[in-house]
């Protein structure tokens, strides 16, 4: 079995629309997302309206989570936008998304099977710095979720993590917001299992990033023209209401 697993979308359909491409051309059993889907302020409605069709296994980002409560500490500027660019339809698919899913023997979450905020296999970014967490942290995330392949994001760092009793802890990076990176390609995993344990690999697809920008840019946000090269740091990318 091989599945292909994409998140934080971020509302990047040129990205996404290469990734799929690009897993049509490899092949995969199943495509499954880890959320943050429509938050960016490219082409929310777009994202949505393919991930829809396509049927995607899908579970809710944080960002997914505080569209429909504008009233949240949470709520940002570009979730704001994210709204406003939506159909009912999509943001009633948004409202129904769980926070984790179990596909066969696979589960999947945003930030940590517990928490859709708390990252995991990376810690939060301080500028343009980003900590590694011990193993003690890392596995005490795992504690009490008994699969061989669990599937997070979120951090949007793609990193693979194998725990002493063998379990398989893959974060597939980001597919429409590169941070940290210096380097503007999409990023999934193609993960495949043989003989009966799972193998990750990261790939990295080339899009026209520039027009991604140009969008972001168009609507209101400049400053993520700029983080379509995949240098910005973060924390200046949300900015809050008011």
């Amino acid at each position: 079995m091989k599945l292909a697993v994409i998140s934080d979308i971020h509302g990047n359909r040129l990205a996404l629309e290469a990734v799929l491409e690009d897993i049509a051309r490899r092949g995969a059993d199943i495509v499954v997302n880890l959320g943050d889907v429509v938050s960016g302020p490219m082409d929310p409605a777009g994202v949505a309206a393919l991930l829809m069709a396509g049927g995607f296994p899908t579970v809710r980002g944080n960002h997914d989570r505080v569209l429909g409560t504008p009233e949240s500490r949470e709520f940002t500027q570009i979730d704001a936008f994210a709204v406003d660019a939506l159909s009912t339809a999509q943001l009633a698919w948004l409202e129904a998304l769980p926070p984790t899913l179990v596909v066969e023997d696979v589960l999947l979450c945003h930030g940590t099977p517990r928490s859709d905020r708390t990252p995991w296999l990376d810690g939060w970014w301080d500028g343009r710095q980003v900590t590694v967490p011990d193993e003690a942290e890392v596995t005490a995330a795992a504690d009490g979720f008994d699969f061989p392949l669990i599937l997070c994001g979120h951090t949007h760092i793609p990193r693979a993590v194998r725990l002493r009793d063998g379990r398989l802890v893959v974060n597939p990076g980001s597919v429409g917001l590169q941070i940290n990176h210096g380097a503007p390609d999409a990023r999934y995993a193609l993960i495949e299992r043989r003989d009966g344990e799972w193998h990750p690999e990261f790939h990295l697809v080339s899009y026209d990033h520039d027009a991604a920008g140009r969008q972001a840019e168009a609507n209101g946000f400049p400053l993520w023209r700029e983080a379509m090269l995949g240098w910005a740091p973060a924390t200046r990318l949300f900015p809050h209401i008011g």
